[in-house]
């Protein structure tokens, strides 16, 4: 059994989702949202190696040396999945370990509001999941395809770096991808995805300008497209894709947009009042004719109050998701404010005398 077996059980067994491995410092565990040291002794650049080599192929092992970083899955038998990236930085080899739950849970068990039961009834078009990293974005795609798996017969193919969430064959028929074992890239996997004939495609990262064009094409297609980007509002999400391309295309790209965009889930995790765990703040949009128009006519700035006024079609923004959140006690004021959009509007509407 490799010996960083022991560090992954000691940092599940804690509760944490991360495990850092940094030389000079010990091993430390994200608990809550903040870093904590552990009790072990600090770690050099040569024990490191010893350590994560033991997890590695001899062809990982190349790879990481080739090219300074290298993202990998790995399982622990009967504990859990772990999403590992190692690189190297001034101080040695490193890594982060994320902890990736064995069970998936249900939308509801996170806690997300009804609108985004309503985008899970989308049949085509493009589906952005966003936010910071570590904002539990892969954990609600999860929660979605397998809410999918288990109620309807699909073909869901996903592509991921590396392949996170498990999913067992259910109704649907699950076709898991991962990057640098199955393909070569997100863009070359994407390219032939269309002839697997999918009904859902789910893009782990969005990260580059092929990337995202190909997604838009298959969205165009008729396929439903999932993917992720690192912006925390739908605005900015709309506004990073239509910039990934050069001026000349941007037009064109805005009409795709506004055709093929169906919605926006964009999430924080925040820290719980009592101080014993994370909830999320999720902003929805959903995609209209008025969302449309906006988007072709380069309006993003009014996304925004589109959102604001569709409650009743399950839209909500950031702050509004915030707003709830501090309403029903389940975080503080003073963590809302710091995670809202618009912080002088978000204190003008609080009660607590923190912002007077």
């Amino acid at each position: 059994m490799p010996e960083i077996d022991a560090l992954l059980t000691e940092m599940i067994k804690a509760g944490a989702s991360d495990l850092h491995m940094v030389p000079k410092l010990p091993p430390m565990v994200r608990l809550r949202g903040d870093l904590a040291p552990t009790n072990h002794q600090p770690l050099t650049h040569e024990r490191n190696q010893e350590l994560f080599f033991e997890m590695m192929t001899p062809v990982q092992q190349r790879r990481l040396q080739t090219t300074l970083e290298l993202d990998q899955a790995y399982e622990v038998a009967g504990l859990a999945r772990f999403r590992c990236n190692y690189f190297y930085q001034m101080r040695g080899l490193s890594a982060v370990f994320r902890h990736i739950p064995t069970q998936i849970k249900s939308l509801d068990e996170l806690g997300m509001p009804p609108g985004v039961h309503k985008i899970m009834e989308i049949k085509r078009g493009l589906v952005l999941v966003t936010g910071p990293t570590g904002s539990g974005k892969s954990t609600t795609l999860a929660a979605i395809i397998d809410h999918i798996n288990r109620t309807s017969e699909q073909h869901i193919i996903t592509i991921e770096d590396p392949l996170e969430f498990v999913h067992d064959n259910k109704m649907s028929l699950i076709t898991q991808r991962e990057i640098g074992t199955h393909a070569k890239s997100f863009a070359d996997a994407l390219r032939v995805a269309s002839r697997e004939d999918p009904n859902i495609i789910l893009v782990g990262e969005m990260r580059d300008l092929e990337t995202i064009s190909l997604a838009l094409t298959c969205a165009e297609l008729g396929i439903l497209v999932f993917g992720t980007l690192h912006t925390n509002s739908a605005a900015k999400t709309i506004d990073r894709i239509i910039n990934a391309f050069p001026a000349s295309q941007q037009n064109q790209i805005r009409s795709m947009l506004s055709e093929s965009l169906k919605g926006v889930i964009s999430q924080q995790l925040l820290k719980t009042a009592d101080g014993k765990g994370r909830c999320a703040a999720v902003e929805i949009l959903i995609s209209s004719s008025a969302v449309g128009n906006l988007i072709r006519e380069s309006k993003l700035s009014q996304v925004a109050s589109v959102i604001q006024t569709g409650t009743a079609e399950g839209m909500q923004t950031m702050d509004q998701a915030l707003q709830q959140l501090v309403d029903q006690r389940r975080i503080t004021p003073e963590e809302a404010y710091w995670k809202a959009i618009d912080k002088s509007a978000f204190a003008s509407q609080c009660s607590d005398s923190i912002f007077e």
